[in-house]
């Protein structure tokens, strides 16, 4: 009767320690899959930033390597002084012309310059009939190449896209082209320069 209660205690005895070890595992287990789960999100959360800061730097890339557009009808685009040139140049069609490779040198008269004129010029000149008239006066404004102010000389003859040539005067540090006193000078766009005149230029 003891033996028997010996091997039944005994018994006992090992179904608890296999149920222990099963919790054991079962416990281990949960452990292990909470540790892996705990990885995996450290891994994304830690390669977000760096995803986002490459993103940022490409962005940034790009834009420093965007080259941008200042061309020397942008310049007289956004010169308040300067919105009957625009006009003319657009009515002419020669937006396109002057906003190319260049390079360009613009005397680009003022509105005051165009104000000037006889009454009725203007208006006559943007009369579609008058375009070839208009591109003709346009174009005597515009030199081939970029012309500083410092490489202007007293009695200098500059060629214009028109075919004709220009007089530059420079008397007590005053310059004049044609007899238009030059009141801004060098101007610098992507494409060529511009020097600002006081009056329009007008070919023969």
């Amino acid at each position: 009767l003891i033996i028997k209660k010996i091997k039944t205690i005994c018994l006992i005895v090992c179904l608890i320690s296999v149920n222990t070890k099963k919790k054991l595992m079962k416990k281990l287990k949960l452990a292990s899959l909470a540790l892996v789960g705990f990885a995996v999100t450290s891994l994304v959360s830690c390669n977000a930033p760096k995803e986002q800061v490459e993103e940022t730097a490409s962005d940034s890339t790009e834009m420093v390597a965007e080259v941008v557009s200042n061309t020397v009808v942008d310049i007289a685009v956004g010169s308040a002084d300067h919105s009957t040139l625009v006009a003319a140049v657009t009515a002419a069609g020669l937006v396109e012309t002057l906003s190319g490779t260049g390079p360009f040198t613009i005397f680009a008269p003022t509105n005051a310059a165009f104000d000037a004129l006889p009454a009725g010029t203007v208006e006559d000149l943007l009369k579609p009939e008058n375009k070839d008239k208009l591109t003709a006066v346009l174009t005597y404004h515009v030199v081939a190449g970029n012309v500083m102010s410092s490489q202007l000389a007293d009695g200098q003859k500059v060629a214009t896209l028109n075919g004709q040539e220009l007089t530059v005067a420079i008397k007590d540090g005053v310059v004049t082209i044609n007899g238009a006193k030059v009141i801004a000078a060098d101007l610098a766009g992507s494409n060529g320069v511009i020097h600002v005149v006081e009056g329009v230029l007008l070919p023969q």
